[in-house]
């Protein structure tokens, strides 16, 4: 029987044209990371918090103002270090850490390099969850989170086929709710629509074979 000349380089390479090369995976975790901090950047300069550990850590950084965010989003991530070894595997942890510390880092950098000001609330919310759920997504797609919830989200669309998306939100609702202790309720209805909208997005472009480079 005669092959294609790509079915005969892939028996002879062994070629997944599919799978991401390890430098695209450096730059897709690069871009992931410093597009999610940005948006929780955003979300900080307008006051607002969203879902997931990044929206635990933005609500005790509103509460304390003492420590900072980035501090505040390494040590919530924590606990679930055990859960990504143990359902995802090394590699998957390990990717996660790196992008966790990575947000981390970006976060101090645009706090030092982008003094936001008084910024709008509305503008904020909006663009700063569109930003951190494009992040995720990218980070989703290389094989990496920013820990949390995202890790939960991944395993009960894996178990189920339930999309992450539509989970994260429910666990996020209830992490903006929350937020009721110490912030005004108009901004926690914000916070609410913004929580929304970055689910939307991972629902809409995460889900089984949409996607098949990684």
């Amino acid at each position: 029987m005669s092959r294609t000349p790509t079915e005969r380089r892939s028996l002879v390479f062994d070629w997944d044209e599919t799978a991401h090369t390890v430098p695209e995976d450096v730059l897709g975790l690069l871009t992931g990371t410093f597009v999610a901090a940005l948006g929780l950047s955003l979300l900080k300069a307008g006051g607002a918090v969203t879902g997931g550990t990044a929206g635990l850590a933005l609500l005790l950084s509103h509460a304390t103002e003492s420590i900072p965010f980035s501090a505040l989003f390494l040590i919530v991530n924590l606990p679930f270090a055990a859960l990504a070894i143990w359902k995802k595997g090394w590699r998957f942890a390990l990717l996660t850490a790196v992008c966790i510390a990575a947000v981390s880092g970006f976060s101090e950098l645009d706090a030092a390099l982008l003094p936001f000001g008084a910024l709008n609330a509305v503008y904020a919310v909006l663009g700063g969850n569109l930003l951190a759920g494009v992040g995720v997504l990218i980070l989703f797609r290389h094989g990496a989170s920013i820990g949390g919830i995202n890790i939960i989200a991944l395993l009960v669309q894996e178990k189920t086929g339930f999309r992450a998306g539509w989970t994260q939100m429910a666990f996020d609702l209830a992490i903006v709710a929350l937020s009721l202790t110490v912030m005004p309720w108009p901004i926690v209805v914000l916070s609410a629509t913004g929580a929304v909208l970055l689910n939307i997005v991972l629902a809409l472009n995460h889900r089984p074979g949409r996607y098949i480079g990684h």
